[in-house]
């Protein structure tokens, strides 16, 4: 029987598992009310819906915890928390991550308990009101399953001295697992950050403190986790980040190595410590070490430093020192910069000064792949500059590719000669990748294949809409070692419980990996590892393909890491199960009854400039391009923040703007050179709402009109007081009843817009091996859909249906969505049926009108593609569906006409 390690364990939707491997965990703060002011004054205007956009942005933004905290003395904390939780359960893309209740009153945090799922951080209790009320405070979180943070705090007060900060959380260490029953890896300890450099000398040890203090507690209480709010610590240089920046960095260096895992710390206040400048990184060590402090020396040393420092832009000057190096070195230096100017004569040197050409890549080409890659697990390198190194490393293997081949040649001729078999050797692992079929999407899975390629293993690419067979049968053909499969659509989804099933019965050994935009850890551990005894392991991005591949290759790792994988996936199973019933539903009758208000009578909707479909080819791609949202770009790098920020965020700032910049350079050439074309599709129609869930619209045509029926789901989970259960039906006007008489004609839109022509240039770049490039391109053609639907919008508003005619807004607030009426797609949250793409489709005038098409898992091809309807009621929102029970899956098969089996094979992720 498998044992559960004890890794310390929180979840939402899904679970975090601190493990030894596991990189210092960022919680996300803007949701507290103390540290954002948007969020504040969302919450004291009872905004709360539209304060759920602050928790989601901070998921987006790559936040691994959210911290909730509702103190402020004009808030009725109890009630807001409340409130706040409630609403954010509902919205699975925030409920995925765990949530840190956060507040000094114990009633607010007991508040968010009651409505938390999954397993909560509370922050904080501590002593300082005497070990009776420590201990009832405890006992209440771990009632509800909560781990806790304890300050370091007692009646005497925070603890400042590491021998304080020893003591007191050793003491409540004790109390909690001795007499509360705490598992050790629920309890985190947070020593206290302080203040450094304020000229007390009282005051200079802090740092040290509280690192050889953190040093101490993991030594002697080695399950429990540690945290601390890094900010404090540059208090005394508020007003000066670049010293601020220099100062988190130095400490989290030495902090994380003592043993600190997590902590609230501003990403935008953070630089790699290696490229902090020398002087700078000196002086914040002498203050925070506390060293050459003498009356305060390194104080005013630094002090003196900050005076000086000014924001000024660097002019960077090329250094071509290395080109005197060896060329070992050369390679090295060529391949861990990305640069490809000089790796022609390079290999041709490397591949005259060694015996044979095969050598060059086996030495230095993999000694300099082998440092990118270390450089890229200790988070020194991101993934664009690991993606350009890949471009050198295949560049160099080209070259040298058509001389190993000749040396194949000759030996086996040689062999053939003297009569000897000629034995190749087993060369590198194999590892077969693929989109599964029905799907379009690939950007994730190419660079996980570039990663997988940069340490040494053989990729197999078989690209999109790959069947189960295909893959298979390609797998059995090349003996590979891993297969990994990929998909972004809700369908693609089943097709790998397919591919998973097929394996076990052709009886098949490889392990199986699952990554890609819809997937989850959990979805893997419920749905596809029962179906598969080999190893089925979800794999979360690029960064962690390599070192799930390396665990499972190594003889010696794989059934200690499988046995591990296996124990996590069943209790995963296990949760999951026992959670189905937790959450409470209304019938859809009730549902329908708490529908979203809406006073019709005093509506008059707008009626658009014409009905019908208006078509745009060959649309400006120099204006869609003002239109770019560039977060979601640089998230495909594996880049997280917000823009334009990131671009001089300390930690990724340089290597974000080297991507930007390089990015606008081939959006220039695309534009210029007119590599793509952009076509879109409009259409506005009559409608009405029966005053449920349907919609039925008249598309007038030159034959007999017709009348389509838009289908949509209701939320079905019930909602604190005043929550509506909201449909997209409620926005479009209800049809006459005989009780309500009177209506007024009512309208719907849609759009489809693709950017088109993308082929034809990946290919050049693949035959170039210019894999950067290529991504690049992906990358930007779905940036451009994303942004001609943003144009489209905004001219349906202002002009073609005309209901916002004097909008002026930004394209930061189009960004945010600060605009009236929305556009939802078909697949997404609010209307998760992709089957009510082909309703869409037909009427904007299939294939042949928009230039796109519908795979059979209703994928849309181009992959930058990009669909959806035109809601334009003021009070109309997005929103998610969530879960919902079977009397409305029988209601909503019935209204589609078909069997429930087809229904939930579309509907699954609502159904479970």
């Amino acid at each position: 029987m498998s044992v559960i390690k004890p890794y310390s364990r929180f979840s939402g939707l899904e679970p975090l598992i601190v493990r030894p491997e596991t990189n210092f965990i960022n919680v996300g703060e803007r949701t507290n009310v103390t540290g954002s002011k948007k969020f504040a004054r969302l919450i004291r205007e009872n905004k709360y819906e539209e304060a759920l956009s602050v928790a989601r942005q901070q998921v987006e933004s790559g936040a691994q915890i959210i911290d909730v905290n509702m103190d402020d003395a004009l808030l009725e904390g109890v009630q807001a928390m409340t409130t706040f939780i409630n609403l954010l359960q509902s919205e699975p893309d925030i409920a995925k991550i765990p949530v840190m209740l956060d507040s000094s009153k114990f009633e607010i945090i007991e508040a968010g308990l009651k409505c938390v799922q999954g397993k909560c951080i509370v922050n904080s209790i501590s002593m300082k009101e005497g070990e009776a009320k420590f201990i009832e405070q405890a006992r209440i979180c771990r009632m509800y399953g909560a781990s806790v943070i304890v300050m370091a705090f007692d009646e005497v007060g925070q603890a400042d001295t590491k021998e304080r900060k020893v003591s007191i959380c050793h003491r409540a260490y004790k109390i909690l697992t001795e007499q509360v029953g705490f598992d050790p890896q629920d309890i985190i300890f947070d020593p206290n950050i302080f203040a450094l450099a304020t000229g007390m000398e009282e005051h200079n040890n802090y740092g040290v403190d509280f690192i050889e203090a953190t040093k101490e507690i993991k030594q002697l209480m080695p399950l429990t986790k540690i945290s601390g709010g890094v900010s404090n610590l540059s208090f005394s240089f508020r007003g000066n980040d670049h010293v601020r920046e220099a100062m988190h960095s130095v400490f989290l260096y030495y902090a994380i190595k003592a043993g600190m895992d997590m902590g609230i710390v501003n990403a935008g206040q953070l630089v790699v410590y290696d490229e902090i400048e020398p002087q700078l990184r000196e002086l914040c060590e002498d203050v925070i070490l506390n060293r050459n402090n003498n009356n305060n020396e390194a104080t005013e040393k630094l002090i003196a430093f900050a005076e000086t420092v000014k924001a000024k832009g660097k002019v960077e000057v090329k250094d071509e020192a290395w080109r005197n190096n060896t060329v070992e070195e050369r390679l090295k230096h060529a391949l861990v910069n990305g640069i490809t100017d000089y790796i022609d004569a390079d290999t041709e040197e490397a591949r005259l000064k060694y015996p044979r050409p095969l050598d060059v890549i086996e030495g230095p080409l993999m000694a300099g792949m082998d440092v990118v890659g270390d450089l890229f697990g200790a988070g020194k390198m991101f993934l664009p500059q690991v993606v350009k190194s890949a471009r050198v490393m295949k560049k160099s293997v080209a070259i040298l590719t058509p001389y190993i081949e000749q040396e194949k040649e000759d030996r086996k001729n040689a062999h053939l000669a003297a009569g000897t078999v000629n034995e190749e050797s087993a060369g590198a692992a194999k590892i077969l990748l693929a989109t599964v079929k029905g799907d379009v999407h690939d950007i994730g899975k190419n660079i996980v294949g570039v990663v997988l390629g940069c340490n040494g293993y053989d990729v197999i690419d078989l690209g999109v809409m790959v069947s189960t067979d295909k893959i298979l049968d390609t797998a059995a053909k090349e003996n590979v070692d891993i297969i990994g499969l990929s998909g972004l659509i809700t369908p693609s989804l089943d097709e790998m419980v397919h591919v998973a099933h097929e394996m076990k019965r052709r009886g098949m050994k490889q392990p199986l990996l699952i990554g890609g935009a819809t997937t989850s850890r959990m979805h893997t551990a419920v749905k596809i590892n029962p179906q598969y005894n080999e190893g089925v392991i979800h794999v979360l991005d690029a960064s962690r393909s390599v070192t799930v591949a390396g665990s499972l290759l190594s003889q010696e790792q794989k059934p200690a890491f499988l046995q591990g994988i296996q124990a996590e996936y069943e209790k995963l199973r296990d949760d999951f199960n026992s959670k189905k019933t937790v959450k409470q539903y209304l019938s859809l009758v009730d549902a329908q009854k708490n529908k979203t208000k809406i006073n019709w009578t005093s509506f008059i909707p707008v009626a658009p400039t014409f009905t019908g479909v208006k078509q745009f080819d060959n649309y400006d791609l120099s204006e869609i391009r003002t239109y770019i949202d560039w977060q979601p770009f640089f998230i495909a790098w594996e880049l997280h923040g917000k823009f334009p920020a990131i671009l001089t965020d300390a930690v990724i700032g340089v290597e974000a703007t080297k991507l930007y910049n390089d990015a606008n350079v081939l959006l220039d050439q695309i534009i210029k050179e007119k590599w793509l074309t952009a076509k879109g599709t409009i259409g506005f129609w009559p409608a009405n709402s029966d005053g449920k869930d349907s919609v039925a619209v008249l598309n007038q045509k030159e034959g007999p009109d017709e009348v389509v029926h838009l289908q949509f789901l209701r939320q079905q989970v019930k909602k604190a007081e005043g929550q509506p259960n909201i449909s997209l039906a409620d926005f479009i006007q209800p049809a006459a009843t005989d009780d309500s008489p009177l209506t007024t004609q009512d309208y719907i839109g849609a759009f489809s817009v693709t950017i088109r022509g993308i082929e034809e240039h990946i290919k050049a770049f693949e035959a170039a091996h210019d894999d950067y490039n290529k991504i690049m391109l992906q990358a930007l053609a779905d940036r451009l859909a994303e942004a001609f639907a943003e144009a489209l919008h905004q001219r349906t508003r202002k002009e073609f249906w005309g209901y916002a005619k004097d909008e002026s807004l930004s394209n930061e607030d189009l960004i945010k969505e600060q605009y009236m009426g929305i556009r939802p797609a078909p697949g997404y949250p609010a209307c998760p049926d992709h089957t009510e793409k082909y309703k869409l489709f037909g009427l904007l005038g299939g294939e042949e009108a928009t230039g796109i098409h519908l795979t059979e898992s209703l994928a849309m091809y181009p992959a930058s593609s990009v669909c959806g309807w035109y809601f334009a009621h003021p009070e109309s929102k997005y929103f998610g569906v969530g879960k919902i029970e079977k009397d409305q899956l029988a209601d909503y098969a019935e209204r589609k006409g078909m069997s429930l089996e087809e229904v939930t094979r579309w509907l699954r992720p609502v159904l479970e």
